[in-house]
């Protein structure tokens, strides 16, 4: 990949994408930002605002044909649940298109697809691991988890080099409606940040699957020149995170903010929790064999997440 060649980032005004520009325009890449929403894109980059699935704002994005694509867009579980009809049209058409788009100029670029866990389904098993197996249950997971074998079609006809990578929580996000379901991981920060209280809807105990911003940011890069021989059959891996406790987390926000771990009560959510907050054992040696990495501990993980509040 050279200075000339350019990376499309799609969903590049969200909350990761402007992170993988920022990084990108630092090791002089020439970046395609796209998004429905381009405020806060970084500058320096080539932004096309438009809607993914109008061929034209495509066609702008593309060009003449990029090296790489880093497929964020995305109508996320809760705005998909509420609408299949608009994640369908997002998160299964216009992405199907998009892949049919860059891989027509005939250079087989790399196509890094953000996925989910929530192709797993739920409730999940006693442990996850390469093998599990998927089993979607809500509308978001269902249309990821067609799309990872559109990747993997696209990889095995030779039309693209496909990556695909299931991300977990990733933290903290901006405050404010974002249509997750899961956002109460990160509105957990910006409340023991700020020195409110802040009423946990799920339980202590419950378990999350977790990743900062930085990490998750440096995994995506990675993703763009890693050797695809690393990954398995599928071309898909769950990223490496951290299983830790809502209580641990909670725990360490505020020792690390100043405040009492006291501003945070529970007010379990049963549904709630048994879809995000009841994360098993996690093993991902695929990832980690291909070069992706977690945050290493608790304490790296909360500092790097509160730097992001900043």
């Amino acid at each position: 990949m050279t200075v000339s060649e350019p990376v499309l980032i799609t969903g590049a005004g969200g909350f990761v994408g402007r992170e993988i520009v920022r990084r990108l325009l630092a090791m002089g890449k020439n970046v395609v930002a796209m998004d429905t929403t381009v405020d806060g894109i970084p500058e320096g980059a080539k932004v096309v605002a438009g809607d993914l699935g109008d061929r034209l704002v495509r066609a702008q994005a593309l060009g003449k044909g990029v090296s790489g694509v880093i497929h964020l867009a995305t109508v996320p579980g809760g705005a998909a649940e509420a609408d299949p009809a608009a994640s369908r049209r997002i998160n299964i058409d216009a992405m199907y298109d998009l892949l049919l788009d860059a891989s027509a100029f005939g250079n087989c670029p790399r196509f890094v697809y953000a996925s989910s866990i929530a192709v797993l389904g739920d409730p999940l098993p006693a442990s996850v691991d390469d093998q599990t197996a998927l089993s979607p249950k809500m509308i978001y997971g269902a249309h990821k988890a067609m799309m990872e074998q559109a990747v993997a079609l696209f990889a095995n006809r030779g039309l693209v080099e496909g990556v695909t990578v299931r991300l977990p929580g990733i933290l903290a996000r901006p405050k404010g409606p974002s249509g997750m379901k899961s956002a109460f991981m990160s509105n957990l920060f910006h409340a023991l940040k700020a020195g409110e209280a802040f009423v946990c809807p799920v339980s202590a105990n419950g378990t999350i699957w977790a990743e900062s911003l930085a990490c998750c940011a440096d995994n995506f890069v990675h993703a763009l020149t890693l050797d695809t021989a690393f990954l398995p059959p599928s071309y898909a891996v769950t990223l490496p995170a951290l299983r830790v406790t809502m209580g641990d987390m909670a725990t360490e926000v505020a020792r690390q903010c100043g405040v009492s771990a006291d501003l945070v009560s529970y007010a379990p959510d049963p549904a709630l929790e048994a879809m995000f907050a009841a994360y098993p054992p996690l093993a991902t040696p695929a990832a980690t064999k291909a070069g992706f990495r977690d945050d290493g501990d608790l304490q790296k993980l909360v500092a790097s997440a509160l730097r992001t509040l900043k």
